[in-house]
């Protein structure tokens, strides 16, 4: 069980820059509902520090959001994510999805919940591992700056144990439009993953810069995240950082910004620690 217990804990997931114009705001009451979406996908590395020991790692993965509308005001969106590591020779990944339903004013605010699972592969334990949470989710709309935020409840489970870890947790994510096509993202999150007498708790911060080339569906993306990992059973705590750039394509979306308003603008906690691989 101990064994189990590290296992869970330290590992390996995860998750855009320039034109000339001030921020055209649009009246976003006149975009007309319609299916809009992108896929990314990024290469970086990581660099564990821990306590006596440090390891460098590669990393690369993707996303696809889609976004379907079911009137002017509801909406659903799925996600499907894929994460990967590769450390000290061995490979590790998550993959998983995201189903999101909410209402949204494109000029005020947007509320509602969202659902995830997740599965892990590689060279890993023997443990068939998965995780899945719910709850609730929220955006505010303040001309060009988004204010995101996320708060969860899910288990981290081995198929057929009935034994299992409590992860819950939250997140808060500020986008600024410098320009429609040109975003930053600041992200701070907590969560907490706890079971048998233990707890590992995750301080994560994130900054990230996105550029559309105007008039096209591609963007450009760069991405640094800090995870503080910290074990209520041992001393010191593991610092993770992951530096990554990437390349999105979107469909349905003429800015970044219309993107974020009318489009698949939910997402979820990519964190740089889930595959066990001790």
């Amino acid at each position: 069980m101990y064994r189990f217990l590290l296992s869970a804990a330290i590992a390996a997931t995860a998750t855009s820059a320039f034109a000339a114009d001030e921020p055209v705001i649009l009246d976003q009451e006149l975009a007309q509902p319609h299916i809009s979406g992108y896929g990314e996908v990024y290469l970086g590395g990581l660099y564990f520090a821990t306590p006596g020991d440090d390891a460098d790692g590669t990393t690369a993965g993707g996303a696809v959001r889609v976004n379907f509308p079911i009137d002017a005001r509801w909406n659903i969106q799925t996600d499907a994510v894929i994460d990967s590591l590769w450390i000290e020779g061995a490979n590790v990944y998550d993959y998983g999805g995201a189903i999101h339903g909410y209402w949204r004013d494109p000029s005020s605010y947007a509320l509602g919940g969202f659902a995830t699972i997740n599965g892990f592969g590689g060279d890993i334990a023997d443990e068939d591992l998965y995780t899945f949470t719910v709850g609730p989710e929220a955006q505010a709309y303040f001309g060009n700056v988004t204010v995101y935020g996320q708060v969860y409840y899910g288990q981290l489970r081995a198929s057929g144990e009935s034994e299992h870890f409590d992860n819950w947790g939250g997140r808060g994510v500020v986008r600024y439009f410098a320009q429609d096509d040109l975003r930053f993202d600041g992200e701070l999150g907590f969560s907490r993953l706890s079971g048998f007498g233990a707890h590992f708790d995750t301080v994560s911060a994130a900054l990230q810069a996105t550029y559309r080339f105007s008039g096209t569906p591609w963007s450009v993306f760069g991405r640094y995240q800090l995870d503080h990992l910290t074990f209520s059973e041992a001393s010191g705590s593991v610092n993770i950082h992951k530096y990554v750039i990437g390349l999105r394509a979107s469909f349905g979306s003429d800015t970044l910004l219309s993107e974020d308003r009318n489009g698949a603008t939910m997402d979820t906690y990519r964190p740089n620690f889930t595959v066990p691989f001790l």
